[in-house]
């Protein structure tokens, strides 16, 4: 797939959360667009829900989030409950509100680009997470780079959670909770589960009535969901 076109690109690319950091904070921290709806599963209603199903399937407290937003919301979340919890943004603004809305956390956060390599060690993580991350790079990217770095640095039989816009193409839409249209790059299931399948990760499929296999829902924004739970190998 060729580049986004320039006329798109503020937006697509890190400008949109460096502008809107405060404001994007304030709608993670408060749920406004974290709940689901069009559910392909009766328990997928929303962000803390699928908190909740992570932390059942690991069998560690090391977590990393990839992509953690302004003021790091879930990693300061999953850090009360104990849990040893990381998080990197690509946006430097987004990483600095976590000294004002959660300084307990701020040395266990920090700027990074999840298009480049990660800076940790093979196998460092128990499970990690990436929610509405990889819609903002390019696949070329997401395929060589993201995809092979999570299978690297989550240990063996760890846990990653992937949730991202799906679809073909670029998707705009108009986002009331910030006034503008917004555009995000679209994956299909079947791609990502092919690449996460070529570095040694598999589907978790549903388990009884516990969330599992490829999962759907549409936002507040009524745009469409995937999210998946892959285990590695």
């Amino acid at each position: 797939m060729g580049k986004i076109e320039t006329k798109i690109q503020p937006d697509y690319k890190e400008s949109f959360y460096s502008t809107h950091a405060r404001r994007y904070a304030e709608v993670s921290h408060q749920f406004l667009q974290s709940v689901y709806k069009e559910s392909s599963h009766p328990d997928l209603k929303g962000d803390v829900s699928l908190h909740g199903r992570l932390k059942e399937l690991t069998k560690g407290k090391r977590g990393l989030d990839a992509g953690c937003g302004a003021g790091a919301r879930d990693v300061f979340a999953f850090w009360k409950e104990d849990f040893d919890m990381w998080g990197f943004d690509a946006v430097k603004e987004n990483i600095e509100l976590v000294t004002e809305l959660h300084p307990e956390i701020q040395d266990r956060v920090f700027v990074h680009d999840l298009s480049h390599p990660l800076s940790f060690e093979d196998n460092y993580f128990d499970f990690a997470m990436c929610n509405a991350v990889i819609q903002h790079l390019e696949p070329g990217d997401v395929y060589r780079t993201v995809i092979p770095e999570f299978a690297r640095v989550i240990r063996p039989n760890g846990v990653l959670q992937l949730m991202f816009k799906s679809g073909t193409g670029i998707d705009t839409i108009y986002d009331k909770d910030y006034g503008v249209d917004r555009h995000f790059r679209l994956y299909e299931d079947k791609d990502i589960l092919e690449a996460a399948e070529s570095v040694g990760m598999s589907l978790i499929e549903e388990d009884g009535k516990a969330m599992g296999g490829v999962m759907s829902f549409v936002d507040p924004k009524n745009s469409r969901h995937s999210v998946m739970f892959l285990r590695n190998a």
